[in-house]
């Protein structure tokens, strides 16, 4: 992908036309319960009525991205687990066996795990799509994470997969991650674009201790001294202090909001990509739909950034796509709602506008 063809996706964007919200409101206005009293799932109802330009949504086959990369930031002691974990869990999505597939099989959401920049040949591995930049990223709190080209080139992958998914008629695409180390560039990224100082954007990932938060933020403090990115420019932030996983997710955020899919994102590693995303295009944040809250203690000022409530509370803290996994099933109900229950007329209830 290019810088132009980047800037044209973006521009391609369309936002949600009033019309078809309201629309979707005069529907939901109209059906036989008192107005409001589905709370949340109206709104998420209203959305995905204006996403489809339809007031009866629907939500059929369901997928997630789980993306997997490197980071060479592991080289400075911020994970709890080494960085072989990556590929080996690589290899248990693929046998069906974490989290991930556990609950995309209760979601009705198929699996889709794709290699975007793990440190590993997976030559010859069937089910999961190659679609390596570099065998992880770069050292960031000595230097860039990537070069500008290489996260386009990222970024290129997960425009890919969302263009897959609408020629497959997926209704619903969700996204999540795999990769030892990136809790750090996530904070990076926040911290990048928000200014909050280091130590209030790092958390305890995978479980560091105390002192592994303070090397965190200390590695998170350097990488934005060292790399200076500028946050007017948001592929200069991706390319210093992101990652590949990070970079594809963005691009599946924006590849789904160019052709008209809802994006359900995970936890906080999926929201500092769709960050990246709706600074590089802020008409994709209609597009999107955040699963849960991450007890990760920075992720509520990603959501705050973002300007979005989260679906769901439940103290997740594990990525992969698990948060965008249970958030699925909530949003088809709310597409159900407003598709198949009746309206006052048509049930033959008297409406509160009929009573003298």
């Amino acid at each position: 992908m290019t810088e132009r063809e980047l800037h044209n996706l973006a521009a391609g964007i369309r936002p949600l036309a009033p019309t078809d919200l309201e629309a979707a409101q005069a529907r939901l206005d109209d059906l036989t319960k008192p107005p409001g009293s589905l709370g949340r799932l109206e709104e998420v109802a209203k959305r995905l009525a204006a996403i489809q330009r339809t007031t009866r949504p629907r939500i059929g086959r369901k997928r997630v991205y789980t993306l997997a990369a490197d980071h060479g930031v592991t080289e400075e002691g911020v994970s709890a687990y080494p960085r072989e974990v990556t590929a080996q869990m690589v290899l248990n999505f693929l046998r069906g066996g974490a989290a991930i597939n556990v609950l995309a099989r209760h979601a009705g959401a198929e699996i889709v795990v794709v290699d975007v920049g793990v440190d590993h040949d997976f030559h010859g591995v069937q089910g999961l799509v190659h679609a390596k930049v570099a065998r992880g990223t770069r050292n960031l709190a000595r230097g860039p994470a990537m070069t500008r080209a290489q996260a386009l080139q990222a970024l290129g992958v997960g425009v890919d997969l969302a263009r897959q998914a609408a020629r497959d008629r997926v209704d619903l695409v969700g996204i999540g991650e795999m990769g030892i180390g990136n809790t750090t560039p996530a904070s990076a990224i926040l911290a990048a674009f928000t200014g909050l100082p280091p130590a209030e954007v790092v958390g305890r990932g995978t479980g560091v201790d105390d002192e592994g938060l303070r090397r965190k933020a200390e590695v998170v403090g350097r990488a934005l001294e060292v790399n200076r990115p500028d946050p007017s420019d948001p592929l200069d932030v991706l390319h210093k202090v992101g990652g590949f996983e990070i970079a594809g997710m963005a691009g599946v955020c924006l590849g789904a909001a160019a052709l008209g899919l809802p994006v359900v994102v995970d936890g906080f590693i999926s929201t500092a990509a769709a960050l990246v995303a709706c600074r590089l295009a802020p008409r994709a944040a209609e597009y999107l739909f955040l699963s849960h809250l991450s007890q990760e203690r920075a992720h509520i000022r990603m959501v705050e950034h973002l300007g979005q409530e989260p679906l769901l509370v439940l103290e997740l803290r594990l990525g992969e796509g698990t948060g965008a996994a249970l958030a699925m099933p909530v949003i088809e109900a709310a597409a159900r709602i407003l598709s198949e229950m009746a309206t006052f007329s048509e049930a033959g209830v008297s409406n509160r506008e009929d009573s003298p």
